[in-house]
């Protein structure tokens, strides 16, 4: 809908109303900017500029409310303003067609794969500037109702396609089109794959055309390592159809890269698909360990941090139980976490080896709850949080008290069970 106000272009204010709208909080006038109202009238429109802006009004509120037949015959008579060539509108024009028509026909009922084809193509031809865009969108749509030939099919010609000068944009556009050309020769390995394992029988021919596939896709996904990005959908397919054919290292090399290059910004995602690939093949604790140190320090709720404690708690190293320690105190940190039964066992858990091992146990969990003392509490340990687990998790209640006193000490804690009308007053209060 933001398209639908910006061609209407932004209204000049006269000289009183701007004033009226100054106002002076440091004895210095600041003016607010105004929004159009949609659709309004402009200065010496003729008839047809009129006839189309009431129509675009139709249009605009039979999609706010859903009335998709309605938008449908309003929109048939709409194209005519695309042959207006004195507004200077003509590209917002073509957008605006692209946009409401597409949506209309995601929404309306009666829709066939044909109508999309039809308005596809058409749009295409008539919005040069946006080609690659709807091309790619045009992809989608047949993606995902099964087409997967024709899909690639006009990526195939979007790659091909060229107008005017060669711009930047248009070139980063292209190497995505070339990406997602990649992704559905992956799609269509995948479903031949699929279909030869059903068939209970191997082909050779079907293997030749299965790595026909394989090898088209693998050019270009090579080739998305080269530029900074965020590339999940492509480098997950990539190895796996690399794990298929069991070249395990280059798909160590590309997840590896993947997390670990600084040309690449921080992506969370790149790491759990390293250290599931790593788990996968049974690599060593040590270099699990690693990747999810990376991933804690991007994101250390993530839900993998319980395995990363698992993993440092059952080191060899004494050390790690501290690091643990940390990692699931920072894991509770962050209230969704604030009653899982499993973090709150796996923290009672540390602290118990953290007992057996170092005699000092009690400045080390001193140490990294001196900066939660003032807060923590609030957090975990009221007479509100005990009522709620006892009611709704009686073993997590038993957990968290027993380790009340380890976590603070010397503080008057109300974390103890309460009777119903403790637990009544409570709520009322809040």
């Amino acid at each position: 809908m933001n398209d639908l106000e910006v061609e209407l272009g932004p209204q000049e204010l006269s000289e009183d109303d701007s004033d009226s709208l100054n106002y002076s909080k440091t004895g210095r006038g600041q003016k607010i900017p105004v929004v159009s109202p949609v659709c309004e009238a402009t200065p010496n429109e003729s008839g047809f500029h009129q006839s189309t802006r009431m129509c675009l009004k139709q249009i605009r509120e039979a999609l706010l409310h859903h009335r998709w037949q309605e938008a449908a015959e309003y929109i048939a008579c709409y194209p005519q303003k695309l042959e207006d060539t004195l507004c200077g509108t003509a590209r917002l024009d073509k957008e605006i067609m692209w946009r409401i028509g597409t949506e209309l026909l995601h929404h309306h009922s009666k829709s066939t794969m044909d109508d999309y084809n039809n308005i596809y193509e058409q749009i295409k031809h008539t919005s040069v500037r946006h080609f690659l865009m709807i091309s790619l969108e045009h992809s989608f749509h047949l993606l995902l109702n099964g087409h997967f030939e024709d899909a690639k099919r006009q990526l195939s010609v979007a790659e091909s396609w060229r107008h005017g000068k060669e711009s930047t944009t248009q070139i980063d556009r292209t190497k995505f089109i070339q990406a997602y050309k990649s992704f559905m020769d992956y799609m269509i390995w995948c479903d031949k794959r699929h279909t030869q394992s059903n068939s209970g029988y191997i082909n050779s021919g079907d293997n030749k055309e299965m790595h026909n596939y394989f090898r088209q896709a693998s050019v270009i996904l090579r080739e998305i390592l080269r530029h900074p990005g965020v590339w999940d959908p492509f480098i997950l397919s990539y190895v796996e159809m690399l794990e298929f054919y069991e070249d395990y290292e280059e798909a160590l090399q590309v997840l590896t890269t993947y997390a670990n290059d600084s040309k690449f910004p921080p992506n969370p995602n790149a790491h759990v698909y390293l250290y599931q690939y790593l788990k996968r093949h049974e690599f060593s604790n040590k270099e699990q360990q690693k990747v999810l140190k990376g991933l804690h320090v991007l994101v250390p709720s993530h839900e993998l941090m319980l395995e990363y404690s698992f993993l440092l708690l059952h080191s060899e190293k004494t050390d790690n139980i501290q690091k643990a320690l940390g990692v699931v105190l920072e894991m509770l940190d962050f209230a969704c976490w604030r009653s899982s039964l499993d973090v709150w066992k796996r923290l009672k858990e540390i602290i118990q080896k953290l007992q057996l091992h170092r005699k000092n146990w009690k400045e080390i969990v001193s140490k990294n709850m001196a900066a939660r003392k003032d807060w923590w509490p609030a957090l975990h340990f009221t007479s509100f949080h005990a009522g709620k687990d006892s009611e709704e998790n009686p073993e997590l209640m038993e957990v968290k008290a027993s380790l009340t006193e380890i976590l603070c000490p010397y503080m008057n804690l109300k974390y103890r069970v309460q009777t119903r009308g403790e637990q009544t007053e409570e709520r009322n209060q809040v």
